[in-house]
């Protein structure tokens, strides 16, 4: 699950609703051939984001426990609760605060802040804002905006390293 949500810049919603595989009733699936996921968003509006290398990995074991785990399930879900029903957000969230802290992470985690983590890394490994939009599937610019501040740290460094006024030391 947190692989999908930090790879893929998920909302909690999304991943809880994809299927195992496409079907007329699926609000989402991970295409294995494609390399994507294809999510239902907010104002029931569809977009296909890239299934990072990480993220297949980590899917590829989590369905061989899937396998194992529920054989007799037949619900569509990919993600399922210990009596094999949809995996609900209190759940999925009990989950990562417990994986953060078994991984020692001091700080509380939840969903949201590993979308804001994608947002964050791809709008400063590429500065391309209106591609971080859609991969987030945001209508407006500006709530992309939001969601991708830079820190002041990293602007100072841009600065000084490309505006030719800047104090830096020839």
């Amino acid at each position: 699950m947190a692989e999908l949500l930090y790879g893929c810049g998920l909302r909690i919603a999304e991943l809880l609703a994809l299927d195992e595989r496409a079907s007329p009733q699926a609000r989402g699936w991970v295409d294995d051939e494609g390399g994507d996921v294809h999510v239902l968003g907010k104002g029931s509006k569809w977009r296909t984001v890239p299934l990072g290398q990480a993220a297949r990995q980590a899917l590829a074991q989590w369905r061989q426990v899937r396998a194992q785990a529920f054989a007799s399930v037949t619900v569509p879900a990919l993600f399922l609760g210990a009596r094999g029903q949809r995996l609900t957000p209190q759940v999925a969230r009990q989950r990562l605060k417990g994986l953060a802290q078994r991984a020692g992470v001091p700080m509380r985690v939840h969903p949201h802040m590993l979308r804001h983590s994608f947002a964050s890394h791809l709008l400063q490994s590429s500065g391309d804002l209106r591609a971080v939009q859609e991969l987030l599937g945001h209508a407006s610019i500006g709530t992309t905006q939001v969601y991708t501040r830079l820190d002041f740290q990293h602007l100072a460094q841009v600065y000084e390293a490309a505006h030719p006024r800047s104090r830096r030391r020839s």
